[in-house]
């Protein structure tokens, strides 16, 4: 994947409601406290406001959340490559539906189109995408907030991994903090709003 291209919102924040881009599993077979966090998150994005920015499919999590984003409302933008679109079975019901060649591409529009990126509960492709915008954050590659959502405590084994990697000197405490963790669907527009990017020296990740 290309390093992002541009770090700024596309207009400045007193303007308009930051795009929130959505990192969430497209597995059903899930406990519905997470199907419950999917939903508020997509209602909540859509009454504040916000145009939100997914993987494009109608399954899992991330149906859940565009489907409840679109009925109150808002403004759902998918991005999906073409051989996920069977897979994932691309959302018809969406303002926008980009369809790409690759997954490079679709996370280059995906991290292009956000202020914000929210993570919710996932598997492998969930953490590869959230993974990947903390390393350009940690090379000051990106400077947009990333939202761990730990719903009923799925990402506390992912947090201690980070933990444990600071701890034995392979990241930088500054790393860990990057990370943003809430609990609740509603501390996540508060963190969002209050974000502030460091000013950190990307050098000092290789000392």
């Amino acid at each position: 994947m290309s390093e992002p291209i541009d770090q700024t919102p596309t207009a400045p924040a007193e303007t308009r409601p930051p795009t929130l881009c959505l990192f969430c599993g497209s597995s059903s077979r899930v406990d519905p406290i997470y199907k419950q966090a999917a939903e508020r998150f997509g209602r909540m994005t859509a009454e504040r406001g916000s145009t939100l920015v997914y993987g494009g499919g109608r399954v899992g999590l991330m149906g859940l959340a565009a489907d409840a984003a679109i009925d109150a409302g808002g403004q759902v933008v998918g991005v999906i490559p073409n051989f996920l679109q069977e897979l994932e079975v691309g959302h018809s019901g969406l303002a926008e539906l980009i369809v790409t060649d690759s997954m490079h591409a679709r996370k280059q529009i995906m991290y292009d189109r956000a202020d914000a990126f929210v993570v919710l509960p996932g598997g492998l492709g969930t953490l590869d995408e959230m993974v990947e915008v903390l390393t350009w954050t940690q090379l000051k590659l990106s400077a947009k907030p990333v939202i761990l959502v730990d719903v009923a405590g799925y990402w506390e084994p992912f947090l201690k991994l980070v933990d444990h990697t600071v701890e034995r000197g392979f990241a930088r405490q500054e790393n860990r903090d990057a990370i943003a963790v809430v609990r609740e669907i509603d501390q996540i527009f508060e963190k969002v709003d209050a974000w502030r990017p460091g000013d950190a020296d990307p050098r000092s990740k290789w000392i």
